[in-house]
C-alpha cells in the first residue's frame, strides 16, 4: 500500500457553560482563582474559552474510545467538583436557555483580544459551545482524502447531538441554534476540498501571508485537519449534555473514518456530492434534528432520519468491532429512540409550563435539568 494504516487514536474536546445554581444564569466573570485551580490540577486539559462564562476540556490522545470515555468522565466530574467550590456548576449545552451575550466578558488573552478587535459583535455573540472529536490519521494525503469524503456524514452527526433549542429566553424552533450563531464567523461551514495535502498547505499559506490568519487553527470548518496533531477533527456537533450521548456520537464519527479508510484501501471511495446538496441536509439537521428527514442523494428523495442512521450503523458495524467500540456505537440507537438534549430541554420547558409555572420558572427548570444531566454517568457525585 502507498500509505500506512491510521492508528485511529481518539481525543474529545468539550465546551461547557458556567452557571450560578441559585440564579441559574451564566457567571460573566468567574473568579480567577478557579481557573488557577483548573490549571494546577489539569495543566493544559482544562482552559478558559473566548468568553469567561465558558470553559473547554480536552481528553488526552487515547488508544480506545473506552479510554477517552473514562478520561472525559474524570474531566466532567473534576470540573464540577472544582467549580462547585466556587459556587458554580458546568452545563454541557450549546446555548444557555436565557442568559444574554451582551452581559458576557471575553477572556483577556492575546488570541482572543485579536479576535475581539477583528470580528467585533460577531465574535461577542459567540455564546455557544461545541464538541470536537479527533481521530488519528497520520498520513497527510490520507487525511486530506478522508476530509474530502467525510462532509457527507456531518449532518447525521449534528442531528444526534443537538442541544441548543433556546436563545435569550426564546424557543428558536431550531434544535441546533448554535450553528446559526457560529456561521456568522468567517471560515466556517462545510470544509473545502483539496486535490492534495500540498494543495491544502498552499491555500493556508495564502491566508497567512496576507495576515488574515495566524495558522490553520483559525479555519473553523465543520471538519478540518487539526493544526496541532495528525488528526482529522470533527467540529459540527453541539456538545452533548449526557456523557453516553457524547461517546455514541464520537463512536459513530470514529467508525465512519475507518469505513472510509477501508474503501480507500480497496481502491474505492464514497461518492462525492456538491456542498450545495450537503448543505440542505446540514440545514435540516439543524432545524429538525432527529425528528426530520434527510436527503438520500442516491435515491433522490427525503428519507426519515431513523432509517438513514440504521443503514449507517449497519455499514460501520465491522468497524466498531475492529475499534472495540460496539457498545458506544449501539448507544446511537438509544439517542434516536429517546431523543437528544434539545428534546429533553423542550419537554421540561413545556411540562413545567403545563404545571402552571411561569416562562421564567420553566427556563430555570431547564437549567436545573442540564446541571443534573451533565453529571450523569461520570462516577462519584452522580
Amino acid at each position: 500500500m502507498p500509505f500506512s494504516e491510521p492508528t485511529f487514536t481518539v481525543g474529545i474536546e468539550e465546551e461547557y457553560l458556567l452557571v450560578d445554581p441559585k440564579t441559574r444564569a451564566l457567571v460573566s466573570d468567574p473568579p480567577e482563582a478557579m481557573h488557577k485551580a483548573f490549571e494546577a490540577r489539569f495543566k493544559n486539559l482544562v482552559k478558559p474559552e473566548f468568553l469567561k462564562s465558558q470553559i473547554e476540556v480536552a481528553t488526552r490522545p487515547c488508544e480506545t474510545l473506552s479510554e477517552a470515555g473514562e478520561n472525559l468522565a474524570e474531566l466532567r466530574r473534576s470540573v464540577s467538583e472544582l467549580a462547585g467550590e466556587y459556587g458554580l456548576a458546568p452545563i454541557a449545552a450549546s446555548t444557555h436557555p436565557f442568559s444574554k451575550w451582551q452581559e458576557q466578558k471575553h477572556t483577556d488573552k492575546r488570541r482572543y483580544n485579536i479576535m475581539a478587535e477583528d470580528m467585533q459583535t460577531v465574535v461577542h455573540r459567540l455564546l455557544v459551545c461545541g464538541m470536537h472529536v479527533h481521530v488519528g490519521v497520520e498520513d497527510d494525503e490520507m487525511r486530506i482524502d478522508l476530509l474530502n469524503q467525510v462532509a457527507y456524514f456531518l449532518p447525521h452527526l449534528l442531528a444526534l447531538s443537538t442541544s441548543s433549542p433556546f436563545w435569550r429566553g426564546h424557543d428558536t424552533g431550531l434544535m441546533s441554534y448554535r450553528l446559526s450563531i457560529f456561521d456568522e464567523l468567517p471560515r466556517t461551514g462545510l470544509p473545502e476540498r483539496f486535490d492534495s495535502f500540498a494543495d491544502y498547505k498552499r491555500h493556508v499559506r495564502v491566508l497567512q501571508r496576507a495576515g488574515l490568519i495566524e495558522d490553520a487553527s483559525m479555519l473553523w470548518w465543520d471538519a478540518r485537519l487539526s493544526a496541532r496533531f495528525p488528526t482529522l477533527e470533527m467540529r459540527i456537533t453541539d456538545v452533548c449534555t449526557r456523557l453516553d450521548d457524547a461517546l455514541g456520537v464520537a463512536a459513530l464519527f470514529l467508525c465512519i473514518v475507518r469505513m472510509l479508510y477501508r474503501l480507500r484501501r480497496a481502491n474505492q471511495r464514497w461518492r462525492m456530492y456538491a456542498n450545495m446538496l450537503i448543505n440542505e441536509n446540514r440545514w435540516r439537521a439543524q432545524r429538525y434534528g432527529l425528528d426530520g428527514s434527510l436527503m438520500d442523494y442516491g435515491a433522490g428523495e427525503l428519507v426519515p432520519f431513523a432509517d438513514l442512521i440504521e443503514e449507517l450503523l449497519d455499514m460501520v458495524a465491522e468497524d466498531s468491532e475492529a475499534l472495540n467500540c460496539v457498545s458506544q456505537l449501539a448507544h446511537v440507537r438509544d439517542i434516536v429512540k429517546n431523543g437528544a438534549s434539545a428534546h429533553r430541554q423542550l419537554e421540561v420547558y413545556k411540562q413545567t409550563k403545563a404545571d402552571g409555572k411561569t416562562h421564567e420558572e420553566a427556563l430555570d427548570a431547564v437549567v436545573d435539568m442540564l446541571v443534573e444531566e451533565t453529571m450523569l454517568g461520570v462516577g462519584r457525585g452522580e
